[in-house]
């Protein structure tokens, strides 16, 4: 079976799990936490980072090249798209959750709302929060706009690209950083996302010494 190296509010391992249930890949979950640099893990990859896939020999890095492998070998649920331009279009949202809702919403929030008080035990500084909570909300104002012209985010089927901004999303939501009041078009696409029975198992992690909003699990909120 396949050793997940993760922790629970990584997004990109979040994603990869997402993924491998979707396509009914079964996995062991490892508790990883990188920043504590263990030599067994290092070993596994260099840049110290999770996700990290692991069967026996074969040991694979990085969420973008893990979930590109398994649409290469795992025949069951496609998730990329059923055709180039639809493909472009998964890669594209992608990369827009993987580089700037996570550079402008998940890292900041991860930073002032996770390492200062389960690590540093200091107070996180308001004005970064701010600046994120702003980030987000621009963030969800394209989702509505976005799935005002499709159903999912690179097309009319769910995909990858639903995948990877879920991912991003619930580790933002989980910190507290999302608000939904005047998105409806956002709120109705997440719900159907946190309904999925492959979803679930992700909802119901906490992080110790970290509790979620009260919203966080539900889905009607």
């Amino acid at each position: 079976m396949w050793q997940l190296h993760q922790f629970a509010l990584c997004p990109f391992s979040r994603k990869v799990r997402f993924q491998c249930a979707e396509k009914g890949v079964a996995v062991e979950l490892v508790v990883e936490l990188p920043w504590d640099r263990r030599d067994g893990f290092m070993e596994l990859n260099p840049a110290g980072q999770t996700p990290v896939l692991r069967d026996g020999p074969l040991v694979l890095a990085d969420s973008g090249a893990i979930g590109e492998y398994l649409e290469e070998t795992v025949d069951r649920a496609p998730l990329l798209g059923s055709g180039a331009a639809e493909r472009a279009e998964t890669r594209r949202m992608v990369a827009w959750f993987e580089g700037k809702f996570y550079t402008e919403v998940v890292v900041p929030l991860l930073g002032e709302r996770m390492f200062k008080r389960v690590f540093d035990r200091t107070a996180p500084d308001a004005r970064v929060i701010r600046a994120a909570a702003k980030a987000a909300e621009a963030h969800l104002d394209y989702l509505d706009f976005v799935l005002d012209h499709r159903r999912w985010l690179s097309g009319p089927a769910f995909g990858l690209a639903d995948i990877a901004a879920a991912a991003q999303v619930s580790v933002a939501d989980y910190l507290g950083g999302i608000d939904w009041d005047g998105h409806d078009a956002a709120r109705q696409w997440y719900s159907a996302i946190k309904s999925r029975p492959t979803f679930r198992p992700l909802l119901g992690e906490r992080m110790e010494g970290l509790p979620p909003p009260s919203h966080y699990d539900k889905l009607d909120w």
